[in-house]
């Protein structure tokens, strides 16, 4: 049986990558996104495989209308992937924008909300599917500057980890992976106002993720038989580990 999946966020970057990997694996997707030019070029690259679908994640009866109104052959989704997110600022949380903040919440957690509400009961029916949910590893190990960012991600896998309580017995699966450092992407481009010589001043002089590798957990965890469940996949590059805590000294030096 082809698979048939649904991937937001799908006009760049990871979800370009992952609509290329699970297209070339052999299955049915509906790539989505707000660009539709962009997704244009995804779906030209697969002919009558990759469905291309304008849309912003943010706008629920949007969404309704679009997973309600899709192609009959692509209208039984197997596989959900909520790719679509974003980080906005790295400016401490008392001098953040307050639009910013509210970009990240409507995109990384609200758009995931509404998509993955609309397609599951589908899955539910027919006895089987999974949803793959893009955290990051920012919702687990803070940082300067992460605050609402970081946070929507702990969203992200803490609403996995429940997911897979609500479906427990439906035959549903879900997956959280969970990237740390990625180039090749607009990722810190966005984060930075545009600014292309700060964003790629975050990955000199190491070899980060790129789009591959996270299409490659995608597909890999979806590939597993279907009783098996990767709960969470955790992933960094090896150039990447963990740091010491901060420290503020302002007493003076012991005698």
């Amino acid at each position: 049986m082809t698979m048939t999946a649904f991937v937001t966020g799908a006009s760049t970057g990871f979800g370009a990558a992952i609509t290329r990997r699970l297209a070339a694996d052999g299955a049915r997707v509906v790539a989505s996104a707000r660009r539709a030019a962009l997704l244009a070029r995804v779906a030209a690259d697969h002919p009558g495989t990759v469905h291309p679908l304008e849309l912003d994640v943010r706008d629920r009866p949007a969404v309704e209308h679009a997973i309600a109104t899709l192609p009959a052959e692509f209208a039984e989704i197997d596989l959900l992937v909520n790719n679509a997110g974003l980080a906005r600022g790295l400016e401490p949380a008392q001098d953040a924008d307050l639009d910013g903040w509210d970009q990240m919440l409507d995109t990384n957690c609200r758009g995931l909300m509404y998509c993955t509400r609309a397609i599951l009961p589908g899955m539910v029916a027919r006895g089987r599917g999974h949803v793959v949910n893009v955290g990051s590893v920012a919702g687990a190990y803070p940082y300067p500057g992460g605050n609402v960012y970081g946070a929507t991600k702990a969203f992200v896998h803490q609403f996995s980890q429940n997911l897979r309580s609500d479906l427990h017995s439906t035959g549903v699966r879900v997956t959280c992976v969970e990237p740390g450092m990625c180039g090749d992407t607009e990722f810190s481009t966005v984060r930075f106002g545009g600014d292309r010589e700060r964003a790629h001043a975050v990955y000199a002089g190491m070899r980060p993720l790129g789009p591959t590798d996270i299409a490659e957990t995608v597909s890999w965890a979806a590939s597993l038989p279907a009783h098996v469940n990767i709960n969470v996949v955790e992933l960094m590059p090896v150039a990447q580990s963990f740091a010491p805590f901060q420290i503020h000294r302002n007493l003076p030096a012991p005698a």
